[in-house]
């Protein structure tokens, strides 16, 4: 499982699993209740480069990120720990 804590969203920690490359078990704690559940059944199963290159750089008004970024820079964080 990893964990990460987000920086500059409402959102305050994201936590997952990676399983030969595939995101599992995605959950966020604070942020959009609905939407981050939401992206986090869309995501389940998903090859985790396949998702950042679908979120990052995605921002949230007019903030420089956005939960979605945050969660592409998780992802690339735990990819290169497992490299």
């Amino acid at each position: 499982m990893y964990t990460y804590q987000t920086k500059g969203v409402c959102s305050r920690q994201i936590s997952f699993e990676l399983k030969d490359g595939k995101v599992y078990n995605c959950s966020f704690v604070g942020g959009c209740n609905g939407n981050l559940k939401g992206i986090c059944k869309l995501i389940e199963g998903m090859d985790a480069k396949e998702v950042i290159e679908r979120v990052k750089g995605n921002t949230c008004g007019p903030k420089n990120t956005s939960c979605p970024d945050q969660l592409a820079l998780a992802l690339e964080a735990a990819l290169a720990q497992e490299a």
